[in-house]
């Protein structure tokens, strides 16, 4: 059974998480600091965009937590390796 309470949740911890890998990319500065600005803005646009056109077309709110929480894990994953 889904629960979307337990799935928000998560996403939030996972959200947390990110956000504070990317607050050390970005205090470290650099080209990489850079970089990941960019590259933050350009996602979320993306991230947006793809979670409207999603809910346009009949897709679930629970849909659209998913395929977010897989943004969250491959940005994490992404932002890990490098630390």
């Amino acid at each position: 059974m889904y629960n979307p309470f337990l799935s928000t949740f998560m996403l939030a911890i996972e959200a947390r998480h990110v956000i504070e890998l990317r607050m050390v990319r970005l205090a470290w500065g650099g080209r990489e600091g850079r970089a990941e600005a960019q590259s933050m803005v350009v996602e979320k646009m993306h991230a947006a965009g793809e979670a409207m056109t999603t809910l346009m077309l009949g897709g679930s709110p629970e849909t659209v937590i998913a395929r977010y929480r897989e943004h969250f894990a491959s940005n994490a994953k992404r932002l890990s390796a490098t630390a």
